[in-house]
């Protein structure tokens, strides 16, 4: 991490996971673990969670969000949710695109690049999957298919809505597996993204743009990984549900 150009987030992604009340009993024991945290921190929940997780969340520094939003603003989407509507809720980030929408949802490239923009303008910060398959990495195709998947999601977004974007790396062969890149593996690509985004803008956006690092990071992995220089923090799944790990995550990403 380099926090001299750039935040440091460290975002847990809940998935499917935790009734109402479980999750106040895990924001509650989260709370004081990561009072003094040196990085942003993050829980982004389900949607039904969302009013308990910002309700428990008051008065500390872990802010709230969704896991996934429409384009439009209103009309005929029927289990959808707006931007609008998380944002009158309070949550204040949202997971785009990530692989498990990609796959079982039929996201593609194009409509995480619509749900990015709806979010961006809605106020919401925007963490945006990207990453490859085990046959793309295997057929040595991992650069461009990240950097395509870079290029697409950020269009017609605008230089100076760049604050309001997080990139998150996930190969997709290490997420939910136990398998992790190594951290030279998750820096690489980390830096083409980073590179892709000097390109299409300049390189002080690039500099000043976090870019997290997503696939099955954990208390034991999480130093290595955020000793890297373009890695500027995780998108945490499992571990994110349990408060003792997300902390030990949270401290590595402080001292880091």
């Amino acid at each position: 991490m380099n926090k001299a150009l750039r935040k440091a987030v460290i975002a847990g992604n809940w998935k499917m996971n935790n009734t109402r009340p479980e999750t106040k009993a895990l924001i509650e024991s989260l709370k004081g673990k990561v009072a003094n945290a040196g990085c942003d921190v993050v829980l982004c929940v389900p949607f039904t969670n969302l009013e308990t997780a910002i309700n428990a969340a008051k008065g500390s520094n872990i802010k709230i969000g969704a896991q996934n939003v429409h384009f439009a603003k209103s009309g005929a989407f029927t289990g959808e949710i707006s931007a609008d509507m998380l944002v009158e809720m309070g949550a204040e980030y949202v997971v785009v695109g990530h692989s498990e929408r990609r796959q079982y949802f039929g996201e593609t490239d194009e409509t995480v690049n619509k749900r990015s923009i709806a979010a961006i303008e809605a106020g919401l910060t925007a963490i945006i999957c990207v990453g490859e398959m085990l046959e793309d990495r295997e057929n040595g195709i991992t650069d461009e298919l990240v950097a395509m998947q870079t290029k697409i999601a950020l269009k017609g977004i605008e230089k100076d809505k760049l604050q309001k974007v997080i990139i998150a790396y996930e190969p997709v062969w290490a997420i939910g597996t136990g398998k992790t890149a190594t951290a030279e593996q998750a820096n690489e690509v980390c830096s083409v993204i980073r590179k892709t985004v000097a390109k299409l803008y300049d390189e002080a956006a690039a500099d000043a743009l976090t870019i997290q690092y997503g696939g099955s990071m954990n208390a034991t992995n999480a130093a290595e990984l955020l000793a890297q220089e373009d890695v500027d923090g995780g998108l945490i799944g499992g571990a994110s549900l349990k408060a003792d790990d997300f902390a030990v995550i949270v401290d590595a990403a402080t001292k880091g």
